[in-house]
């Protein structure tokens, strides 16, 4: 999750630098595109790493089988954008 939200703020420092000083409205306009998806990527993978964390609770508090556990961990790791 650290690793996911570093990338996505490299990547907006880095996008940002390279439309400043451009006013144009496709210049703003390309920024804040930018910015939303990065925080909506980010956002998306914080909810999966609480899904992670949900489902290794419920399997140390033994409510989950572990192959039940292994599947769902891995229909989460299937849907998570960085691998």
């Amino acid at each position: 999750m650290k690793r996911a939200l570093i990338v996505l703020l490299v990547l907006l420092a880095v996008s940002s630098l390279a439309l400043m000083g451009c006013e144009s409205r496709a210049g703003t306009a390309g920024l804040g595109a930018i910015g939303g998806a990065a925080a909506g990527a980010g956002g998306y993978e914080f909810k999966m790493n609480q899904e992670i964390n949900r489902i290794e609770d419920a399997r140390a508090a033994g409510t989950m089988s572990q192959e039940e556990y292994n599947i769902r961990k891995d229909q989460i790791n299937r849907m998570s954008i960085l691998k």
